[in-house]
């Protein structure tokens, strides 16, 4: 009987030379499984280059919705940026990937599963850790990390010499991903940190900030317990309201991020993300969040940000820690509701304002008219005490580092008590 193997597939360069790889290699029949994360795709014209290349079936699963409201939506909650300014936009679509590729090969009676994931790159290990949290019992086929094909270059050469259509241009060979929150950008130019992206030609969903508008546009997210829930008034399901951020942010070249980040397996890449729903949405709740989040807890949080980053960039969406940490962050956010105002002017944001019935900003404590619940005498006997380390130390060396005088003899008869 036939090996059965489901294979992540894209329709890009990369999975377009696997079907006819793994054919050659192995006594198979492969699934090819599109996952539609929102990536701009023909999947009529993929599917048929699926079948064309030696699939017997191709599969497409609109995961859309889940995407935004499971996955992108968690990360948002969680401020959640690798090396503080990756937005996790392939990150965060992976596991999801991972997931239904599982489903659809339980469902097709698969004993493996397939993608194309280089053996440099941060993918195969959010796709390995994803199956075998998920499918323990398949087995993981990455051609990347046992063929001989060494570069885009040659897998172009592979199609070309078996007379199979290549998806894509010479001049244009970036390595892409793309879904409803970012576009990544890797390969060419990119590779030598010295160049300068060249935009012009790279660009999909933003404009450079030079050629936006001379006018700013104001734009408004109001927001429920986290999460994002109308744009400007309208209430829009996410992923209406991703596409229209994306829209409205991608017009005023917002959103770019040029970054040369460490990746999990220990080298150094490049890329240029364009995230400008995502980028718009991350400032406004973060500004929400300075309005509703006490100190304590925002700082706390500010922590548990950076781990989530980390996590879900290294491909541990389905572990115990993840669950955790997004737990935290699902108790901050009871009160993350409200309004924020923003302006877009030539790839900047800017706060216009912010308000949310539950803000902590009092102004008869925070304006600099004096309210009936501030009164500034106290601050004296606070600032005494906080700065009492600082006033020790200050003695300490006024006396030469030679300690202190002796203590002052307290009187017998004094109430005073050590506590």
């Amino acid at each position: 009987m036939k090996k059965r193997i489901a294979l992540a597939y894209s329709g890009g360069l990369d999975t377009t030379v696997i079907i006819p790889w793994l054919k050659e290699h192995y006594d198979c029949d492969i699934i090819a499984v599109c996952v539609d994360v929102g990536q701009e795709a023909d999947w009529t014209s993929i599917t048929q280059r699926a079948l064309d290349t030696g699939a017997i079936a191709c599969r497409v699963a609109d995961v859309k919705k889940a995407y935004v409201e499971e996955y992108v939506w968690t990360a948002l909650k969680g401020n959640a940026l690798y090396e503080d300014r990756y937005l996790l936009g392939t990150a965060t679509a992976r596991p999801l990937i991972a997931k239904t590729l599982v489903e659809y090969a339980k469902k097709e009676g698969a004993s493996a599963v397939s993608h194309g994931a280089t053996g440099k790159g941060n993918d195969q290990v959010r796709f390995d850790l994803g199956i075998m949290a998920l499918g323990p019992d398949l087995e993981i086929i990455a051609p990347w990390r046992t063929w001989n094909i060494k570069s885009r270059e040659e897998e172009i050469e592979y199609l070309e010499e078996r007379g199979l259509p290549v998806p894509m241009k010479k001049s244009d060979s970036y390595s892409r991903d793309d879904n409803l929150w970012h576009i990544s950008h890797e390969g060419l130019e990119l590779e030598d940190p010295a160049n300068e992206p060249a935009l012009d030609r790279m660009l999909k969903m933003t404009v450079p900030p030079e050629l936006a508008p001379d006018k700013p546009e104001y734009v408004e997210i109001a927001f429920q317990q986290g999460i994002p829930t109308a744009v400007n008034g309208e209430n829009l399901d996410g992923v209406q309201l991703l596409k229209k951020l994306n829209k409205i942010g991608g017009g005023h070249g917002v959103g770019l991020i040029d970054l040369v980040e460490n990746r999990v397996v220990g080298m150094k890449s490049r890329g240029v993300y364009e995230t400008p729903g995502g980028s718009i949405l991350y400032y406004a709740h973060q500004e929400l969040e300075h309005l509703c989040l006490d100190r304590p807890t925002y700082a706390f949080k500010q922590q548990v940000s950076a781990k989530l980053g980390e996590v879900i960039y290294g491909g541990q969406w389905f572990t115990p820690l993840r669950e955790s940490l997004s737990a935290f962050i699902d108790v901050t956010q009871k009160t993350v509701t409200g309004k924020v105002r923003l302006k877009l002017y030539k790839g900047s944001i800017s706060s216009a304002g912010a308000s949310s019935p539950y803000s902590l900003y009092n102004a008869r404590i925070s304006s600099f008219t004096t309210g009936d619940l501030y009164n500034h005498a106290d601050a004296a006997g606070f600032i005494r005490l906080y700065g009492l380390p600082v006033l020790v130390r200050s003695l300490m060396e006024q006396n030469g580092g030679e300690g202190f005088a002796e203590p002052v003899k307290r009187d017998p008869k004094s109430s005073g008590k050590a506590g």
